[in-house]
């Protein structure tokens, strides 16, 4: 679905693109996904792999490599997913590949990166735009020890959050929030979401990297086990993403690393267990400010988030 503004009112329409052809889940009252049968894409999304042009290799992620290429005329990012070694692998691997195109093809908006279509075979691949600007994380790095401007705070806080009000009214939770995975436009003004629908599982090989540990960003609830029996699931809902916005706020408000000092399992264990969250009076000295945002973006288990 495509999420817009006139008017102050969200207008939904059909995405062009193309949509899921069955795609029937279980929604909880509180919005979480607990359940989706088997998903299957819609053939009007899938391109002929002999239009795409595989390039210069930009990323790496747990479950593949990103290239810059080419597909119909323009330039774009092709995501090549890996095959698997063995006959379970591959099928955990495709199960994955048709859950985030059916994600990416059901939703359009000017904060997303744009979906442009996938193919399954000869290789597992989703094509997308490809921006131009570097990403938020590499931004902020680059400006240290500076700090952004508060307006510019704003911009990007906004762009953040319309992509993510886009997808929760679609019942797609990100659950990998974080500034490597905000990219900015040419102009540097503007932000886009990427990398939602794989997230939650693209995250177990990046946890324990030096610099982008995902546990810094994410929701104790997603990774803490406590309250779990043997066999129980984990259920939760959109508001995983919120603590993560609350997160990066902090993050675009002092342009600090959250849980400085910390190696990222420790950071994970300070915020699962001792409850500590990113010292807010590093750049807000108002108590007033610094109580309203961690109760409304940054508190464990969904409850008071707003």
């Amino acid at each position: 679905m495509s999420c817009s503004e006139k008017g102050g009112e969200r207008e939904e329409e059909e995405n062009p693109v193309g949509s899921v052809q069955k795609y029937v889940e279980d929604v909880s009252r509180n919005g979480s996904i607990l359940h989706s049968t088997q998903l299957s894409i819609d053939e009007r999304v899938l391109v002929d792999p002999k239009q795409l042009f595989i390039g210069t290799k930009i990323g790496e992620g747990a479950h593949g490599k990103v290239y810059e290429g080419r597909y119909g005329g323009q330039i774009v990012a092709i995501k090549v997913l890996n095959g698997g070694n063995t006959s379970e692998e591959r099928a955990s691997l495709e199960s994955r590949f048709v859950r985030e195109v059916v994600m990416m093809s059901r939703v359009k908006h000017a904060n997303l990166v744009k979906f442009i279509g996938a193919c399954k075979d000869p290789l597992m691949a989703i094509v997308s735009e490809l921006l131009p600007g570097m990403s938020l994380r590499k931004y902020l790095v680059s400006i240290r020890p500076k700090v952004l401007d508060l307006r510019l705070v704003l911009n990007y806080a906004l762009d953040i959050a319309r992509a993510l009000e886009c997808l929760h009214v679609n019942n797609i939770i990100h659950r990998d929030l974080k500034p490597d995975n905000l990219l900015l436009t040419a102009n540097q003004k503007s932000l886009k979401l990427a990398d939602f629908g794989l997230a939650r599982e693209e995250t177990l090989t990046e946890m324990m990297t030096a610099e982008t540990g995902t546990y810094r960003w994410m929701a104790p609830e997603l990774y803490s086990t406590v309250t779990l029996r043997q066999g129980e699931k984990k259920h939760y809902n959109n508001k995983v993403d919120v603590y993560s916005f609350g997160v990066v706020l902090w993050e675009l408000l002092t342009n600090r690393m959250p849980f400085e000092g910390m190696s990222n399992l420790q950071a994970a264990y300070a915020a699962a267990f001792k409850l500590e969250l990113p010292q807010f009076e590093l750049w807000c000295k108002g108590q007033g400010v610094q109580d309203h945002l961690k109760k409304k973006a940054c508190k464990i288990d969904g409850k008071t988030k707003a």
